[in-house]
């Protein structure tokens, strides 16, 4: 691959992730009901005023502006101009009090430095936050996708090899069920199966170790955080499993239909160097394809489902908190992460491409 399709894909990262950050904050503007509505709401359906000033750090404002505890709740004193002077405060600490566009340029200027703010609602720096989840959403993601591949490459390459027979038929009749039933339906059943329903009791709900896992020998804390993440990884990688056994089925299967194939049998190679060293490279392009949108799924998308289920506190479930609070610091900075990460994932992904068969120019797609 010449470098100058890399230097012009390169210049197109910052490109296409100004254009992604442009239109999210574009629609989260349009979206009712932002962080200064779920503040004021919080107010009116009974947080504490200790709690209130500490998620928006104006607490003694807020007395000034007729704020009183009541009961289990909060009332107002005042009339509705007091209401609006503390609407008027927490939009100036949530920094609502400039225009979208001046917003906007500032939050893209601070993210050319890492730098993504402190959450609405939490006394933490979002940087802090993702690198707090990182390791639960790390540990799912690695792992499931490295099972999906290690187990569905191979697999699908014996169903192209012995297509339309028994082993065939049987093994695409399980992963069908695997890749219809939802991953969190998956989830409930391997709980109820393994981890003490009405069954066994062999794995661990909560959590990706136990409490005492820093006084556990080195084999404990291993056997420990097996019992932890075996069962969400399973939820998470059969349906993946099963959806990249099709795809590398159906490329062995219509790699060994060509005539180059016929070409090399003909001249007496064996079956498994026709398989692996000619079918092999050509059919892999494919599944290479998939590779970082499976990677980025599984690291970031895939995992909210199963982070509740099994109690486990990742990017999945921090982001879907943080659009239901409209935590906008949080809803922006993992964005802004997981596009720059897609976006260099799929060039690398043309890069492995142009490795495993160098006939592939893609400086034609740049023209």
């Amino acid at each position: 691959m010449k470098r100058s399709y890399f230097f012009k894909r390169l210049l197109l990262i910052p490109i296409t992730l100004f254009g992604i950050m442009s239109l999210n904050f574009l629609f989260v503007q349009l979206a009712p009901g932002g962080p200064v509505e779920q503040m004021m709401i919080k107010l009116e359906t009974g947080l504490t005023p200790d709690a209130t000033a500490r998620i928006s750090g104006t607490g003694a404002s807020m007395s000034s502006a007729g704020v009183k505890a009541s009961g289990a709740g909060i009332s107002y004193r005042g009339t509705q101009g007091l209401k609006e002077e503390l609407r008027l405060e927490l939009e100036k600490r949530f920094g609502f009090d400039k225009p979208a566009h001046e917003r906007f340029f500032l939050m893209m200027k601070n993210y050319l430095t890492f730098d993504f703010g402190k959450s609405f609602y939490q006394d933490k720096k979002v940087m802090d936050l993702v690198m707090e989840k990182m390791p639960v959403s790390i540990s799912l993601g690695v792992f499931s996708t490295v099972l999906i591949y290690l187990i569905a490459i191979p697999l699908g390459i014996k169903r192209a090899v012995k297509k339309n027979t028994p082993f065939d038929w049987v093994s695409g009749f399980f992963l069908t069920i695997g890749y219809a039933v939802p991953s969190f339906l998956l989830a409930i059943f391997l709980i109820v199966l393994f981890a003490g329903g009405e069954y066994f009791s062999w794995f661990y709900l909560k959590g990706l170790v136990s409490d005492n896992f820093s006084s556990l020998t080195f084999f404990e804390k291993v056997v420990d955080y097996l019992r932890h993440i075996t069962l969400p990884v399973l939820s998470m990688a059969i349906g993946g499993l099963a959806s990249l056994c099709f795809l590398t089925r159906n490329a062995f299967l219509d790699e060994l239909g060509k005539q180059y194939v016929t070409t090399a049998r003909a001249k007496g190679l064996s079956e498994n160097g026709v398989l692996y060293k000619h079918v092999f490279r050509n059919a892999m392009l494919i599944v290479i394809a998939g590779f970082p949108s499976m990677l980025i799924g599984m690291l970031f998308t895939g995992s909210v489902l199963i982070e509740v289920i099994f109690s486990l506190d990742g990017l999945g479930l921090l982001g879907y908190e943080a659009v239901q609070n409209r935590d906008y610091p949080v809803i922006f900075g993992t964005l802004y992460l997981f596009a720059l990460l897609g976006l260099v994932l799929n060039l690398i992904s043309d890069f492995i491409y142009t490795l495993i068969d160098p006939r592939i120019h893609f400086e034609k797609r740049m023209t």
